[in-house]
C-alpha cells in the first residue's frame, strides 16, 4: 500500500520512468492500467483521473514523445471496454457472489454498498456520473450488471461517461499540467483532483444521513 500511495502522489515521476524504460510500449501499459482500474472490480484503488491528467501533461512536453490523440483514443477504449467487462462480470456472477466465496472476500464491501446506494438513487445515470468518482466508478458497472440493467441503456451511459471523463482529464492535463505551479506542486494537485472527485460521495452521504434523535 505505501508503494501504491507513492506511485499515485508522484505519478508524473513514475510515468517518466516508464516512458524512458519502455518507449512506445508505454501506450500499452497505460491502456492496461486504465482497463484494470475500470474493468476489474477487485482493483478499485488504482489511479484513474490522476493517471490521465499526468500522462496528458507529459504529452504536452515534446521531450517525452507522447501523442495526445493516441493517448485519448487509448484511454477512451480502455475506459469503455473496462466498464463493459465489469458489467459482464456483474451480470454473470450476480451481486450475490460478492457476499460469499473467495471472490466476495476480494471485494471492498463498503465501497460496493456505496455504489449500490448511488445506483439506486441515480439509476442508469450512475454509469456516467460514477466515472468522475474514484472507487465508485469501478463498482458501478458491476452493480448495473448484477442488477440486470438493460445493455443498450448501459452502453449509452458507458460511452457518454467515458467520453466526458477522458476528454475532461486529458484537456486539463494537456493545457494545465505543465504550468509552473502545477509542476512544482504536482502531488498537491493530485490530492486536489482526488478530493474534488470525492465531493459527490460526501454530498450524497450527508443527504442520506439520518438525523440523530435528541
Amino acid at each position: 500500500m505505501p508503494q501504491l500511495i507513492d506511485f499515485i502522489l508522484h505519478i508524473d515521476e513514475h510515468l517518466i520512468t516508464i516512458i524512458n524504460s519502455f518507449g512506445n510500449w508505454t501506450y500499452l501499459i497505460l491502456f492496461v492500467m486504465i482497463f484494470i482500474e475500470t474493468g476489474i472490480v477487485i482493483f478499485p484503488f488504482l489511479p484513474g483521473d490522476s493517471l490521465l491528467f499526468a500522462a496528458c501533461a507529459l504529452a504536452a512536453n515534446e521531450a517525452y514523445h507522447l501523442n495526445i490523440w493516441l493517448l485519448f483514443a487509448i484511454f477512451l477504449a480502455a475506459a469503455v471496454l473496462g466498464d463493459t467487462v465489469n458489467y459482464e462480470i456483474g451480470r454473470h456472477l450476480g451481486l450475490a457472489a460478492s457476499n460469499s466465496s473467495r471472490f466476495g472476500q476480494l471485494i471492498n464491501q463498503e465501497k460496493l454498498g456505496q455504489a449500490e446506494a448511488f445506483f439506486n438513487k441515480h439509476g442508469g445515470k450512475t454509469i456516467a456520473i460514477a466515472r468522475f468518482i474514484p472507487l465508485i466508478r469501478t463498482f458501478a458497472p458491476f452493480v448495473s450488471g448484477g442488477s440486470r440493467m438493460n445493455y443498450r441503456k448501459f452502453i449509452h451511459y458507458n460511452l457518454l461517461g467515458g467520453f466526458l471523463w477522458v476528454t475532461m482529464c486529458c484537456v486539463a492535463g494537456f493545457f494545465f499540467g505543465n504550468q509552473p505551479f502545477v509542476k512544482a506542486h504536482f502531488s498537491l494537485v493530485v490530492i486536489g483532483i482526488i478530493a474534488i472527485s470525492l465531493v459527490p460521495v460526501l454530498i450524497t452521504a450527508l443527504r442520506n444521513r439520518k438525523p440523530t434523535a435528541e
